[in-house]
């Protein structure tokens, strides 16, 4: 009789924004990555798409907690009842007993060793037994289906929620990397201080989210004709309801000073790279993942920048969580995996 329901293997990218959850090659979860608690009890009310439709509208008796920041744990209890709650969601086979969880997690490659401490206890209180732990960048890589234990180089650019992670990989290793901490969140606090200054309106992170999405672009001159997003609230002097029309050209001038931050690093990494890692870069070109690559025009802006091509890779939003599967199902024979 075979007991394999005893055991479960998940692979977890916990992003600062967002928690995505692989299972036997599947994704079961993908949700934000917040939780929201009642202030009396201290009990979880929500997590994921329930608590974010709760963030910024919540009264007394709840709270909504983002535990993550700067792609690290900033809040362990919450990231703890987060993380059960997630695996809870998932449908397990019936039984009387609770599944031993097997679990790859991937973490930022600046992460220090009490960070690293906290992801892993994390897990292991929401049940983890056997818990490996992966750096974002290699797990980007593996993602976007880089061979990344051949001897030729390549590059990878993850601008994620909390952190952007830029790594040369050869050999199985990380032969340098920088963790630049401006990514989506900053772009959202930016998109915000923007429209205070120049709009003279009150913007909550989720309509800020949702400009940044729709119209965020990384160049003033797109290829595409973007139509401009009408924005509603109140006037900061005021109060009174008050609209106003943001353009694709507005975002790109108020996200330029951090995009420049990202180049300052992605420049700073390839100053410490061999040459011949850097020759291999300069014909494969650089790869853009995670969530802050669907920003119109980066690949454009950068590759004009740099001087080397730049790829944003297919559904780069997703490349994280597909390497920390793919790493999950060859746990043995990749030796970068960290116990």
């Amino acid at each position: 009789m075979a007991f394999s329901f005893l055991s479960q293997e998940l692979a977890i990218d916990l992003g600062t924004a967002n928690t995505v959850i692989y299972m036997n090659d599947k994704k079961v979860i993908d949700e934000p990555s917040i939780v929201a608690i009642n202030t009396y009890t201290d009990k979880p009310v929500a997590v994921g798409n329930e608590a974010k439709l709760m963030h910024e509208r919540t009264n007394p008796g709840i709270k909504t907690i983002r535990p993550l920041k700067d792609g690290v744990i900033a809040d362990f209890d919450a990231a703890e009842i987060m993380i059960r709650e997630l695996i809870k969601k998932i449908n397990y086979k019936k039984s009387f007993f609770t599944p031993s969880l097997k679990m790859v997690v991937c973490i930022p490659q600046g992460s220090t060793e009490v960070e690293k401490r906290a992801v892993r206890d994390s897990s292991e209180h929401a049940g983890g037994r056997e818990i490996y732990m992966i750096f974002e960048p290699m797990a980007a890589a593996l993602g976007i289906g880089l061979d990344v234990t051949a001897p030729s180089g390549n590059m990878v650019v993850d601008i994620g929620g909390g952190t952007t992670e830029v790594a040369v990989i050869s050999l199985g290793g990380i032969v340098a990397a920088q963790s630049i901490r401006v990514a989506g969140d900053i772009f959202t606090n930016e998109i915000q201080t923007y429209m205070r200054q120049q709009h003279n309106i009150r913007v909550g992170e989720i309509t800020a989210e949702q400009i940044k999405i729709n119209i965020g672009a990384a160049i003033t001159d797109l290829d595409e004709d973007i139509p401009p997003m009408t924005i509603k609230g109140p006037n900061i002097m005021t109060a009174h309801p008050i609209e106003a029309e943001v353009t694709s050209q507005e975002i790109a001038h108020c996200l330029d000073k951090q995009l420049a931050r990202i180049e300052a690093g992605i420049l700073e990494v390839l100053e410490q790279t061999p040459p011949e890692l850097y020759a291999d870069i300069v014909e494969k070109g650089i790869f853009l993942t995670g969530g802050g690559a669907l920003l119109k025009g980066i690949d454009q802006r950068f590759a004009k920048k740099i001087n080397i091509p730049f790829h944003v890779s297919e559904d780069p939003l997703r490349a994280v969580a597909r390497g920390t599967c793919a790493a999950l199902k060859n746990v043995e024979s990749f030796p970068f995996l960290m116990r």
